[in-house]
């Protein structure tokens, strides 16, 4: 989301712009590929997802509301950001020229296709952290305060939470150019996304710097609290683990423990967890890399695409954690599967 070089897709004779996924036609074709499979992914992945949530009662819970709001900010990456990525380096080997609008950031048109895509890239990793935040926070009090879970989370101040995150997500996605005429958006020909950068060539401005720090704090303040509360309650988990191995199974037991779907939720969170971490990680290192004065323009390339995998993972992570959702999806995906079990079901209510 944020680079601190303006290189442009004209620059083709500098070596630091010919990334090791564009040097040659191979590579580029396979990058295509790779952007390609990624957009399906992304749109097969949380599409199915969303249909589970929403097509199922058991998924209509705080829970599974905040999984739907992280389904739709992944969606809208495979919907808006790859696509004009893809629109781009095709056009660039189909022509041998890149689009004009490449050669140019936001500043320098009166319309610029990063000014959106830019902002919806940032906004829903934005989203993205804070929905896992939320859901961390969520299992958290499942598994430490059961008993109280039924009240404080409910599903209006959670649908409240969603807005709120949606609407704080944006606007600080779209700060940088409210808050400051340095800043423009671009499509960064190492990275090959729409990203942030200096409208003008130059010392780097202290006031830009500033409010490009906003990310970066947000995103590690958010995922530290995140790993933490996580750590809490995995470690309570661990706790009734043990507890249940020395305590009878009669009076002597707690009647306060968390349950076992509870438990499961709430490791699949930290599931989430880790993957998101894994994958914002390369980010920060390199936003560090630039703030040292390091160009990185390979690294850029695959910080910035690992980032945009996620997308696509949480649907996996889903399926292998939930057996609910597994049967759920499979149901969903083979219909006529489901018609035929569902008439030899009543086939032998019949017999019977």
């Amino acid at each position: 989301m944020i680079e601190t070089s303006t290189p442009t897709m004209l620059d083709r004779t500098e070596p630091a712009h010919c990334t090791v996924c564009c040097c040659t036609l191979t590579n580029k074709i396979l990058m295509v590929l790779f952007m390609v499979l990624l957009i399906f992914a992304i749109l097969f992945g949380n599409l199915v997802t969303l249909a589970v949530i929403f097509g199922t009662k058991h998924f209509h819970t705080p829970q599974g509301y905040l999984k739907a709001s992280l389904a739709v900010a992944d969606l809208a990456v495979g919907i808006f950001v790859v696509p004009l990525s893809v629109y781009a380096e095709v056009y660039l080997m189909v022509t041998d020229s890149a689009p004009e609008w490449t050669s140019y950031n936001s500043q320098s048109v009166s319309f610029h296709p990063c000014n959106v895509i830019g902002p919806i890239f940032a906004g829903c990793t934005l989203v993205s952290i804070t929905t896992i935040f939320l859901l961390t926070i969520e299992r958290s009090i499942a598994v430490l305060r059961p008993l109280h879970k039924d009240s404080v989370i409910t599903r209006k101040r959670t649908t409240t939470l969603i807005v709120l995150s949606w609407v704080g997500s944006f606007f600080l996605a779209v700060s940088p150019m409210i808050f400051s005429s340095e800043i423009a958006l671009e499509y960064n020909s190492c990275s090959r996304m729409c990203n942030y950068a200096l409208g003008t060539i130059g010392e780097f401005p202290s006031q830009a710097w500033n409010i490009l720090l906003l990310f970066p704090a947000f995103d590690f303040t958010l995922l530290g609290g995140t790993v933490v509360i996580n750590i809490i309650s995995l470690s309570s988990i661990r706790q009734h683990s043990k507890r249940r191995k020395h305590l009878a199974e009669t009076e002597c037991q707690s009647t306060t423990k968390p349950t076992f779907s509870d438990i499961k939720a709430a490791k699949t969170i930290g599931t989430l967890t880790v993957a998101f971490t894994a994958s914002f990680t390369p980010i920060a290192v390199f936003v560090v890399g630039n703030v040292l004065g390091n160009k990185w323009c390979n690294f850029s390339f695959f910080a910035f695409w690992i980032l945009a995998t996620n997308s696509c993972w949480n649907v996996i992570i889903y399926s292998v954690r939930d057996q609910k959702f597994r049967l759920r999806a499979h149901k969903l995906l083979m219909p006529f599967q489901r018609k035929n079990t569902t008439k030899s079901l009543k086939n032998s209510g019949t017999k019977d």
